[in-house]
């Protein structure tokens, strides 16, 4: 059955990484949250300061609601902070707003897993929308075709897969450059920036956890499908 498929059993430590992953960043948010910095900068003010020392003049700042939703639009040269983080004066705040800034600078010098992420987006979204209606078709009837439609959803899943995993060195090179940008200016002290560590660090296992689920699923796919063969 494919709901109830041995293979299903590599989704536990999948979603227990998830879980943990998801403790970790939202006790490292809630505990530098509450730390304000000593140079009273917010987090918008740490980006619009990242973003004016590498020269980058066409890449607007702009609060939007919710929390965590912190994002960088690179089709439309924005940077979205929370409103915690855009006007948040915290550790928190300016590590994640540094985080954010770092994408713009990625993108402002044409980093290349950035490109190739970007690249495969539209195939890879259309793998997370298409594939597993594919995959379940082909499970359920018995059509002369519905192996081709599992093969199919497989491939497109694997689009999805390679673009989760080309999220990683993105992410991980955004906060390289976050904490090394923040601790050349000097106006963070060393426990500050071990802050700024620990919330980045926390933020990037939720990546890690992403992408393990991802590979883990595709496994499962594939698993169920030789089964079926």
């Amino acid at each position: 059955m494919f709901f109830f498929h041995p293979a299903d059993l590599l989704m536990i430590p999948a979603i227990l990484l998830s879980l943990w992953a998801q403790m970790r960043v939202k006790g490292a948010y809630a505990k530098y949250a509450a730390v304000r910095t000593q140079s009273g900068l917010t987090g918008a003010e740490v980006a619009s300061r990242i973003l004016n020392g590498a020269r980058i003049d066409n890449v607007a700042i702009e609060p939007i609601p919710g929390e965590l939703t912190d994002h960088y639009d690179s089709e439309k040269k924005k940077l979205r902070l929370s409103q915690s983080i855009h006007s948040g004066n915290s550790i928190a705040a300016v590590g994640i707003a540094a985080h954010e800034a770092g994408h713009a600078l990625q993108d402002a010098q044409n980093y290349g897993p950035m490109r190739l992420r970007h690249s495969i987006y539209p195939l890879a979204s259309l793998g997370s929308s298409l594939a597993f209606p594919l995959i379940f078709i082909g499970l359920i009837f018995n059509f002369s075709f519905a192996g081709a439609l599992i093969q199919a959803g497989i491939l497109l899943y694997t689009a999805a897969v390679a673009f989760t995993l080309l999220t990683l060195p993105v992410e991980f090179d955004a906060s390289r450059r976050a904490v090394a940008i923040l601790a050349s200016t000097g106006q963070f002290s060393p426990d500050e920036m071990r802050g700024v560590r620990r919330v980045l660090s926390a933020a990037a296992l939720t990546y890690v956890a992403a992408a393990a689920a991802a590979a883990l699923q595709l496994l499962r796919l594939i698993l169920i499908a030789q089964r079926r063969r």
